[in-house]
């Protein structure tokens, strides 16, 4: 996907997702880009097994957890990817941890790419205050109620805020996010 070969060599990117309910192509798309420019994806989600991802509301693929929230922390990444789905971020929004856990890299000041309905999960975080973003356009409201401004772009990089934040509208506009949070990825490891 990227043409940042070896750019996030030796780093680690969480993945957060729900047990079930995540965009699978939001999820193997980025992870994918994660591996080719050198980096190690790592599966992160509420329970141990195997997550449910979905092609829009039809089962797809299963996927290996790596670690349960719970056992991690942000320290222990580089960067994270929040995947999209409906219900994956609908799920993660409800649990403490997973929202904790998401703060905590703009705590950090770690960089957070977010793609479609994922930033339920921010919202929910508290860390859109402030922020610029684009998301699925039902979110619009829920992300200025939260105090961020809403953008219709097909990918939108914010660093008003502790943390590089890079988030992205829907499937189509895979490619656009991928090579941006790679470029700015690399960049936060570079510094």
């Amino acid at each position: 996907m990227s043409n940042s070969r070896n750019t996030l060599q030796s780093r680690t990117i969480a993945f957060l997702v729900a047990p079930e309910g995540v965009e699978q192509i939001e999820l193997t798309s980025p992870w994918q880009a994660v591996q080719e420019a050198g980096g190690t994806p790592r599966l992160i989600s509420l329970k141990k097994g195997r997550i449910q991802a979905f092609n829009h509301l039809d089962k797809a693929d299963t996927f290996a957890v790596d670690a349960v929230v719970r056992d991690v922390s942000a320290r222990d990444f580089d960067a994270l990817v929040l995947p999209g789905g409906v219900a994956n971020p609908d799920f993660l929004r409800m649990d403490g941890q997973a929202v904790s856990f998401a703060a905590d890299f703009f705590g950090q000041g770690k960089p957070v790419a977010a793609i479609c309905h994922a930033p339920w999960t921010l919202v929910e975080a508290d860390v859109v205050r402030g922020r610029t973003l684009t998301s699925w356009p039902s979110l619009r409201t829920d992300i200025r109620n939260a105090g961020g401004t809403w953008v219709d772009e097909e990918v939108k990089i914010c660093d008003a805020g502790p943390n590089v934040l890079v988030t992205s509208r829907k499937p189509d506009d895979l490619k656009a996010f991928e090579d941006t949070f790679v470029n700015v990825f690399a960049k936060a490891a570079a510094s």
